[in-house]
């Protein structure tokens, strides 16, 4: 009988060395730092999207296109969480975990569910890009937010290393792309929506 499952990458030839090596290390580590890490490795992405809210949130004060640029960022994140499941697709790498059985922290995903790139560190890079373009200030906090992201899928055992670097890569440029584009949106276009129903999000 011929098997349904379709055939996948193994990436294991790249970094499957450090991956091991990583999910070795989480397997000797204390309870509460691998408790810590899975936490961030699976609720982490909420604090970007307070990111997001705060920025939109103090970007209404500075006027309506500053607050349009920051109603953006979302629109970006999904935009980019959409071309890098593109490239999953494309790509059809087997995760990890399936590729090398190790055991890990986060259980292993079902076939199918592919690994390169990872979906967790295009979000979280492409949050972060877009939010430098709206405010330095709460990009530079998502920063490091957004490593420790990629870092966490390779500790818990869901991505491998490369995975996680065409994520960032992915979600740096598809952000850095499309706010550049947001930034010279015509000042026309803010003023025509200030005088519609979306005047509340834009003006404090």
């Amino acid at each position: 009988m011929t098997s349904l499952t379709p055939l996948a990458l193994d990436g294991s030839p790249v970094d499957g060395a450090a991956y091991r090596d990583v999910t070795r290390l989480a397997a000797h580590a204390p309870g509460w730092l691998d408790d810590a890490v899975s936490a961030w490795s699976a609720y982490g992405l909420t604090v970007f999207a307070a990111l997001m809210v705060v920025a939109w949130w103090r970007a209404r004060r500075s006027g309506p296109t500053a607050a349009l640029a920051a109603l953006a960022v979302p629109v970006v994140v999904v935009v980019a969480y959409a071309l890098n499941d593109v490239l999953k697709l494309l790509v059809r790498e087997d995760r990890p975990c399936r590729s090398l059985h190790v055991a890990t922290l986060e259980a292993c995903p079902a076939p199918g569910d592919w690994s390169f790139p990872s979906n967790h560190a295009a979000i979280a890079a492409a949050a972060t890009v877009a939010l430098l373009f709206v405010s330095r200030r709460l990009g530079a906090v998502a920063v490091p937010a957004a490593c420790a992201m990629g870092a966490s899928r390779v500790w818990v055992g869901a991505h491998y290393p490369h995975d996680v670097v065409a994520g960032l890569l992915t979600g740096a440029v598809v952000g850095a792309l499309l706010m550049a584009v947001v930034r010279r949106w015509p000042r026309r276009l803010t003023d025509r929506l200030t005088v519609t129903r979306l005047r509340l999000l834009l003006v404090a």
